[in-house]
This record gives structure tokens, C-alpha cells and sequence, in this order.
């Protein structure tokens, strides 16, 4: 079950559509973007590099974190997406709605390939207060990607847009876990590899999209909150 409980955030993150009017609130965004940085930060940290750490040798944890990110610098690189108002990916015909979407869809691979992983390395409860850490941070995420469709489609279609946008997570987290049965020995390399393609998240979509637009520590302090939130999470569980 650990592994739809980020979808389920996502879509009661969507389903506000149904309660807020489309309205544009920069320093929620922003305060938004610096809860999710915190979380996947953390998470990256005490969930995934740490347990790494102790099964492994700290060269081949390095390797995972770069194989991740690397891999995160592919996807980023071909799959159209809207990023800062601007597309990027390889050239296409595909609607801004839809761009719009993918841009969600790579924020939310890595996140479901570290459930799946902590999941199947054997820490189960590790794996529910990760997945639980994300589901939070997916409320927001839920709400903002929503909210804005509102300009372009029904109110309905906005929360199954939203909704749908999370179930990527799930799925990474099946194909992680089924992968994992074949490279048991490489669960440390794994779980690495999930941190580094949360960190180049975090560092090329969450810090920039934190950080933008007129000074202000708010979204600062809101990333310390979501850092320490899932601190406490992986101590509790």
C-alpha cells in the first residue's frame, strides 16, 4: 500500500479544484516548491544515501548518485515538458496542456523509483514514512498543477489532469521493485541511484522555481520545514 500513498496526496492535491477558483499566488508556488525541496532532500539523505552507505562501499554509492542524475538529464533532455514558461525537450506538436503534465511526470519519476526501492530493499516501514513525506509534498503539487487548467479545460477534467499526473509514481515504484528481484545484489547502488535523481530535481526544477521572482525568506524557512518534517518521519518509522 506504501506505494499509493504519494498518489493519493496528488490527487487530494487536485481535487481543491473543486473548492479554490484558478487564481495565481506567487509566493504559495514558491513556498510550495521549497516544502518539496525540503522533503526530497531530505528523503534523498536519510532514506536513500545513509542505508546505501551502510551496505556498500562509498564509490559505488557516488556511482548510483550520478547514474541517477544522469539518467533524470535524459529524460529532462527529450521528453517535451514546459519549464519557467518555456519548452524544452525535443521538438514537437503537443498541446501546452500536455507539456504542462510531463513537466509533473519527471518531478514524479524519482520520487516513486525511491519508494519502490526503499520498499524492496527491505525497510518497509522506512519505505511508508517516505511514501508518506511525499504524499504530503504532492498535496501542493497537486493543487498548483490543477488549479491553473482551470484556463483551459473544465473544473472535472482539471482534477482528472492533476490526478492522473501522479500516477507515474506508483508505477515507477512497481517497475523499481520488479527490477530490483533480479539485482538484489545491487540494492545499495539502487538506492543511490534514486537520491542522485532526486537531487537534480530538486536542484534544477524546485530550487530555481523557490527562488524566483522578488527576495524573500519565506520559501527558505519552508524548505527547512519539509526537510525537518521528513526527518522526523524517517526517526518515527
Amino acid at each position: 500500500m506504501s506505494i499509493w500513498i504519494p498518489f493519493i496526496g496528488t490527487v487530494l492535491g487536485a481535487s481543491c479544484v473543486y473548492i479554490f477558483k484558478e487564481k495565481e499566488n506567487e509566493m504559495l508556488s514558491r513556498s510550495f516548491s521549497g516544502i518539496a525541496a525540503g522533503v526530497m532532500v531530505s528523503a534523498s539523505i536519510f532514506s536513500l544515501l545513509l542505508p546505501a552507505l551502510e551496505q556498500s562501499h562509498f564509490l559505488m554509492v557516488v556511482l548510483g548518485i550520478w547514474v541517477g542524475a544522469i539518467l533524470m538529464w535524459s529524460l529532462d533532455h527529450f521528453i517535451p515538458h514546459v519549464h519557467f514558461e518555456q519548452e524544452e525537450g525535443k521538438p514537437n506538436h503537443l498541446s501546452r496542456v500536455t507539456k504542462l503534465v510531463l513537466a509533473m511526470v519527471l518531478h514524479n519519476i524519482p520520487e516513486g523509483m525511491a519508494v519502490g526501492i526503499v520498499y524492496a530493499s527491505g525497510y518497509k516501514p522506512a519505505s511508508i514514512a517516505l511514501a508518506i513525506g511525499i504524499a504530503l509534498q504532492n498535496f501542493p503539487e497537486g493543487a498548483i498543477l490543477s488549479l491553473p487548467f482551470q484556463k483551459y479545460v473544465s473544473k472535472h477534467k482539471a482534477f482528472l489532469i492533476g490526478s492522473l499526473s501522479g500516477i507515474v509514481e506508483p508505477l515507477a515504484s512497481l517497475v523499481t521493485i520488479y527490477f530490483s528481484k533480479y539485482l538484489g545484489n545491487y540494492i545499495p547502488f539502487l538506492l543511490s541511484m534514486a537520491s542522485g535523481a532526486m537531487l537534480y530535481v530538486v536542484i534544477e526544477k524546485l530550487i530555481p522555481e523557490m527562488a524566483q521572482g522578488k527576495h524573500s525568506n519565506i520559501p527558505t524557512i519552508m524548505f527547512m520545514m519539509g526537510f525537518s518534517l521528513m526527518l522526523v518521519l524517517d526517526q518515527l518509522f
